[in-house]
């Protein structure tokens, strides 16, 4: 093990659990806007749809084919629509009652607030996110977990997202890091690890449900906690 400095933490379905959180919020809003009136059969068939629509969006947004404003309203617009349901202002409402509500949910993975804190003790922590700005500082706050970073560095600050190797570049900038004395811990493949290594930076994986490798990356670990046999 090298003698790291630095810590890069992703934040999404890393630490902050992505999927419970959302879950949570569409259920809010699924109720609050009283979906079913407008047609659709329950939450499930709405969620099915949604996550998938969601997914395909997200990868258009990643590769730079459309804009942030744009995912934010038509995955809900596109959901609707599926249900027959041509309601753009419902749709907006909807948007902006997720950026609202979701990073109001705390639900973080095992072990974050734990490692988190034995590992600030001897190294300086940072985020790289792919998330939106308005929407990753508020989760940080809410979340508690803004204590522990020193930099927090989002896609949206410089138009560039994970994996390409210029917002690693610009966060151990940001950070006064180099690369061989900086780690990046993630889970995404793709993004997190492959984006570190084409940087020439070390990486842990966080394989949370023991996926097949793609790559190889310096270090997997399936929960947080094995951190501290690392760190």
């Amino acid at each position: 093990m090298k003698n790291y400095r630095h810590i890069f933490f992703d934040l999404d379905r890393t630490l902050w659990d992505f999927e419970a959180n959302s879950l949570i919020t569409l259920q809010e809003i699924f109720e609050n806007r009283k979906l079913t009136s407008f047609g659709i059969p329950d939450f499930d068939i709405f969620l099915k749809f949604y996550k998938t629509y969601n997914i395909q969006l997200w990868d258009l947004y990643k590769q730079g084919k459309v804009e942030k404003e744009y995912l934010s309203v038509e995955r809900f617009d596109g959901t609707l629509r599926h249900f027959s349901i041509k309601n753009e202002e419902l749709a907006r409402k909807i948007a902006k009652d997720y950026v609202q509500i979701s990073p109001t949910k705390t639900k973080l993975f095992p072990f974050v607030n734990e490692i988190l804190t034995y590992l600030k003790e001897k190294y300086q922590l940072h985020i790289i996110t792919n998330g939106f700005n308005e929407v990753q500082f508020v989760k940080l706050k809410n979340s508690r977990l803004d204590q522990f970073f020193t930099k927090v560095i989002t896609s949206e600050m410089i138009g560039i997202q994970k994996p390409n190797p210029k917002i690693f570049e610009y966060a151990l900038s940001e950070a006064n890091a180099a690369s061989n004395e900086s780690i990046m811990i993630g889970d995404d493949q793709k993004t997190d690890i492959i984006g570190a290594q084409n940087f020439g930076m070390d990486q842990v994986f966080v394989d949370y449900n023991f996926e097949a490798l793609i790559c190889n990356p310096s270090y997997r670990i399936h929960h947080l906690k094995e951190l501290e046999g690392l760190l």
